[in-house]
């Protein structure tokens, strides 16, 4: 046995905005998640089929040979367990004797795990907040997308009709703020910005004070992504957090941790870092279109209760999309 179980029953040219729909699922952004997931979907079924391959029995053996077709696939030491026991469990209650059926078992019971870990059908960009403006807070390592991926969300609010400000509170990466501001030029949106150095807090601060004062109704605010130590994460995150909490009652209210899909299991330990020092709301997981990664969406949704809230399927400013769990294992194992 691989794992002890138990034995059980970016940047690109933009698009233009017309070809795009702020709200609902278009046609196309479910031909671009098909797309994106071509190398995952490959390489995940190439594995199984080579695993069923001139079996007749499902044995400890084919077992032990799915869980390395499932670790490899980068879905994740716990969920691999899991799924494994529900394989198990459906072997002994359905009797089934030829592995000719287990490729079939397993997309069955990949999608029906992923569907349980992951919420309903999220909300579009133009569903009402509680408070204005709405505030989200974004966090996340240096080259996992996540400047990129705040001018897209930008982007797509923005086409909703809603007034949007981004805050540049990473001040310690040199062309952090640059980089923040050629995104709010394609997004249309605004940016506060301080100098290099600046207290991000202070940074924060302003983004809210001017958010009021323009009546915005959504805030992004990027924060430093350099890796910390826990205790430095916990205090740098607490004073925006505080900072923020003065200016508009309950901000942020979202924490959103962008993760780079490419990376495998370091974005699950990236997650675990990061969720228990911050009060994470939302992930969201990058670059899932050059890799055969994939499977992480299925570890991540699966280890922690945070839900997956956007996806992103390519280098183009629509490229960033809302996650939907049916979207996903439709576009991952067919219709």
């Amino acid at each position: 046995m691989l794992f002890k179980r138990a034995r059980s029953t970016e940047e690109a040219p933009d698009r233009p905005a017309a070809d795009v729909k702020a709200a609902g699922t278009s046609d196309r952004e479910q031909e671009r998640l098909v797309e994106g997931l071509e190398k995952t979907r490959t390489s995940l079924f190439g594995k199984l089929n080579k695993l069923v391959r001139g079996k007749d029995t499902i044995d400890d053996e084919v077992l032990d040979e799915l869980e390395q077709v499932l670790v490899t696939s980068d879905v994740g030491v716990k969920t691999t367990l899991d799924i494994i026991d529900r394989v198990q469990a459906r072997v002994a209650r359905d009797k089934y004797v030829n592995a000719r059926e287990l490729q079939s078992m397993i997309r069955t019971e990949i999608a029906s795990l992923l569907l349980e870990s992951t919420t309903q059908r999220p909300a579009a960009f133009d569903a009402p907040f509680p408070t204005l403006p709405h505030v989200i807070m974004v966090v996340g390592v240096n080259g996992v997308g996540k400047t990129t991926s705040i001018g897209k969300i930008a982007y797509r609010y923005r086409l909703a009709g809603r007034n949007v400000l981004l805050g540049a509170g990473d001040t310690f990466r040199a062309a952090a703020t640059e980089q923040l501001e050629i995104w709010g030029k394609r997004a249309e949106v605004d940016v506060i910005k301080q100098g290099h150095g600046a207290d991000p807090a202070a940074v924060a601060f302003d983004t809210l004070a001017a958010a009021k004062k323009r009546q915005a109704d959504v805030v992004l605010i990027d924060t430093a992504g350099r890796l910390h130590t826990k205790a430095g994460l916990m205090d740098e995150l607490s004073k925006i957090k505080r900072v923020m909490d003065r200016q508009v009652d309950g901000a942020p209210h979202e924490v959103l941790l962008v993760l780079d899909a490419s990376t495998g299991q370091n974005a699950i330990r990236q997650a675990e870092v990061f969720t228990q020092s911050v009060d994470v709301t939302g992930l969201i997981l990058t670059k899932l279109d050059g890799t055969a990664k994939g499977g992480i969406v299925i570890g991540i949704s699966n280890e922690f209760q945070i839900p997956v809230k956007y996806i992103g399927v390519g280098e183009q400013i629509d490229d960033l999309q809302v996650f939907d769990r049916e979207r996903f294992v439709s576009a991952l194992f067919g219709a």
